[in-house]
């Protein structure tokens, strides 16, 4: 049996939500030896992962939005332990918990501090690590475009209003995608590349992506003469809509070559550039999701 004992790192924004305290009081009440770090400024999230597995940790809790989660993600699967980790999601558009069925609740998320942690896969390109997904094209600047203020008052629905407001700067970029046995060449308007299934605030990109089947899900919306009209099916949650207008795949590992350049949004992280390589990275972490999740392969 586990050893009952957490640390968790969580964003210094929610160092006085109440909802968070009473959590944890909970879990230290019912037994678990729970100590809290604050993150502060870039870095933190690294740091503190590697202070709590030198310390013996063997489970790590991450606090915050999809950045901090992802953040926490990289440092414990660059560091190739055997510590599990716990998600506790705390941000505006949540959409690797809300795919994985992690409720959002502080006190029920950590209830699932004593559910069996399972490996999962990481997203990787060049070296960097991500736990969601990589949006590019259009769907990445909304993402990236989308003020803290309009998070704060709207939560999720922000990223749609951002977007619909943003629908006259549209323009498609070009990009050549080469994978096992999969090419495709041209212009697109927006792209996901998802070990989770959605991004910016519940937009359902890779409908069936796995976190433990090895695979990276993939979705190119190529352009149309309706952008309006495209973009409305990729921002309405239909799930036949989107992939009525997106070419998709399952692969291993997808290169890009995007000669104008291409910018591209990992779990909230910009990133920019002209050939990039994906890669599934299987079985990467350890991480305690609810037994009938949906992010799961039976």
């Amino acid at each position: 049996m586990q050893e009952r004992k957490a640390l968790l790192i969580l964003h210094g924004k929610q160092s006085l939500n109440e909802d968070v305290r009473a959590a944890v009081k909970t879990q230290r009440e019912l037994g678990w030896d729970l100590a809290v770090r604050l993150t502060w400024e870039a870095g933190d999230a690294q740091r503190l992962v590697a202070d709590a597995l030198q310390a013996g940790y063997p489970t790590v809790i991450a606090g915050g939005g999809d950045g901090t989660l992802r953040d926490v993600a990289e440092a414990m699967a660059k560091a190739d332990t055997d510590a599990s980790l716990a998600l506790l999601p705390l941000g505006t558009a949540n959409d690797f918990a809300n795919a994985a069925g992690i409720p959002l609740p502080p006190s029920e998320a950590l209830a699932l501090l004593d559910v069996p942690a399972q490996p999962i896969d990481l997203g990787e390109v060049d070296g960097q690590l991500f736990l969601n997904m990589a949006t590019g094209g259009f769907g990445s600047n909304v993402t990236a475009n989308t003020s803290e203020e309009l998070k704060r008052v709207l939560g999720g629905a922000a990223y749609m209003l951002t977007g619909l407001t943003r629908f006259a700067e549209v323009r498609s970029a070009f990009g050549r995608f080469k994978g096992p046995d999969f090419h495709w060449e041209g212009e697109f308007l927006a792209l996901g590349i998802g070990n989770g299934r959605q991004a910016g605030g519940g937009h359902v990109l890779c409908p069936h992506a796995r976190v433990n089947d090895g695979l990276l899900d993939i979705c190119i919306v190529p352009a149309a003469n309706d952008v309006v009209g495209t973009l409305g099916t990729l921002f309405s949650g239909s799930l036949n809509g989107i992939e009525g207008v997106s070419v998709t795949a399952r692969l291993p590992w997808l290169e890009i070559d995007a000669p104008e350049g291409l910018d591209l949004n990992l779990d909230g992280e910009p990133r920019e550039g002209h050939t990039m390589r994906f890669s599934a990275r299987p079985q990467a972490l350890r991480l305690h999701l609810p037994q009938n999740s949906p992010l799961l392969r039976d």
